[in-house]
């Protein structure tokens, strides 16, 4: 199985397409993830100068609006517009945890006909704001459709919790089981993202993500798939702190996804539990 790691065009949001390129090809990545709709270019533009570089896409999208049915307009558009730019998957912030349980489903059920439709991996993000904010509710939807896969990030529930989820070995594991895509970032009790994950005072928290992350691995190479993709997330303020006044942000993200990534390429690849080729 292929660990391909990617990086993530938040902290270039407003840069042109090729100037973000060309800085994730000299950083060392293997392909990158971009939130379309923030894209002023067409699909096959997108799909074009990401071959050009020679990297793979992660496409990312949000679903908005304020009903059900606005959400699931909105996802279709936008996972139609994904799919022609080629994408490894479609990563989604869908739903929203302001709907009721059942009303959220019927948005991750036409979510699911989607994917199965276009024959592509369609992953949905545990997150803030989302119905996947909690363990909990996660697993409840997992269950409700078993076909749904996630994008594993962990730091929201460290932070909504308020724990280090010791205490939710079910939902934990489902959720492990049940995810196609990594973002790594590295959340606190306190927050959903600690300055620097290679900081000692953090060590604890980056540990507790390690082996989750770990988990995942094993779980997809169990079930056999290519690859996994792994997305080094760590976001420029107001996501990064910064300092009372001057407003600096603590660390600078890029820099600290780039030093991330080069840490979890040994920290992933040499754990002696693991077995397989990883390219």
């Amino acid at each position: 199985m292929d660990l391909i790691f990617t990086k993530s065009k938040w902290e270039m949001w407003d840069d042109p397409l090729e100037e973000f390129l060309q800085r994730a090809v000299a950083d060392g990545f293997d392909a990158v993830e971009i939130f379309l709709p923030a894209q002023p270019e067409s699909a096959s533009e997108i799909a074009q100068r990401v071959a050009d570089h020679g990297l793979l896409l992660v496409a990312q999208i949000i679903t908005e609006g304020d009903t059900p049915a606005e959400h699931i307009a909105v996802m279709r558009d936008r996972f139609a517009f994904a799919v022609e730019t080629k994408p490894l998957l479609v990563n989604s912030h869908t739903g929203s945890d302001v709907f009721s349980f059942e009303e959220n489903c019927e948005i991750f059920r036409v979510a699911c006909e989607l994917a199965e439709s276009a024959g592509i991996l369609f992953t949905h993000e545990t997150h803030r704001g989302r119905l996947t904010s909690s363990g909990p509710q996660t697993k409840r939807l997992l269950e409700a459709i078993p076909e749904l896969r996630l994008n594993a990030d962990f730091s929201h529930w460290f932070c909504v919790h308020e724990s280090d989820l010791s205490n939710q070995g079910e939902n934990v594991e489902l959720a492990i089981q049940r995810s196609s895509h990594i973002h790594a970032r590295v959340g606190f009790s306190e927050g959903p993202q600690v300055p620097d994950p290679l900081a000692p005072e953090y060590s604890e928290w980056t540990e507790l993500h390690l082996a989750l992350w770990r988990r995942i691995i094993k779980a997809r190479q169990s079930a056999g798939a290519e690859f996994l993709t792994i997305t080094p997330e760590f976001g420029p303020p107001p996501y990064m702190p910064v300092e009372p006044f001057s407003g600096r942000p603590l660390a600078d993200a890029w820099e600290v996804n780039v030093r991330f990534n080069a840490y979890l390429k040994s920290a992933l690849k040499t754990n002696e539990n693991l077995v397989g080729t990883f390219a």
